[in-house]
């Protein structure tokens, strides 16, 4: 059976992450977008982390411009613009596909774990999956959940 530490994902810088290197961390796995709606949430996924990183607790931002063209920009502007607009400090990683016949192999397992309504294709950006220290999903949450409203959820697992 896959847990979430099987995987690996290019990061922003272009270097290779084996999920693994997050073992024994509580994970919240974000697919992202800087032009989108609800690009507002980096600073509430930014709170969170700086709330509960020192309990190993960590934020991964996956950027993806499959929604409505909302991440047009290049690795570096996705990166100047978390930084300087939202004020990101946790791990992102290079432009993701997270749905289709390409889809990534991490959110293929991701959606495949914890499905959506009514099928388990992620619908928009800003969908969010909490992992366990384990590895495993334990909760998928839709775009329109605010990050301040994971806490409990967050903090039932740390």
């Amino acid at each position: 059976m896959k847990t979430f530490y099987d995987f690996e994902a290019t990061d922003i810088q272009n270097q290779t992450v084996n999920m693994k290197d997050y073992e024994d961390h509580v994970v919240l796995v974000v697919n992202t977008a800087t032009k989108c709606g609800f690009a507002y949430q980096f600073e509430g996924l930014q709170k969170l982390y700086e709330d509960y990183k020192d309990k190993k607790f960590i934020v991964l931002g996956f950027p993806s411009n499959q929604f409505a063209n909302q991440e047009p920009g290049d690795l570096e502007s996705i990166k100047t613009t978390c930084a300087i607009n939202y004020g990101v400090g946790f791990p992102l990683f290079s432009k993701t596909l997270v749905k289709g016949d390409d889809i990534h192999p991490l959110f293929d397992w991701l959606t495949s774990e914890k499905g959506g309504f009514p099928s388990r294709k992620i619908k928009w950006n800003f969908t969010k999956f909490l992992i366990d220290r384990n590895g495993n999903v334990v909760k998928r949450f839709a775009p329109t959940k605010k990050p301040e409203k994971l806490r409990k959820s967050i903090e039932n697992i740390l």
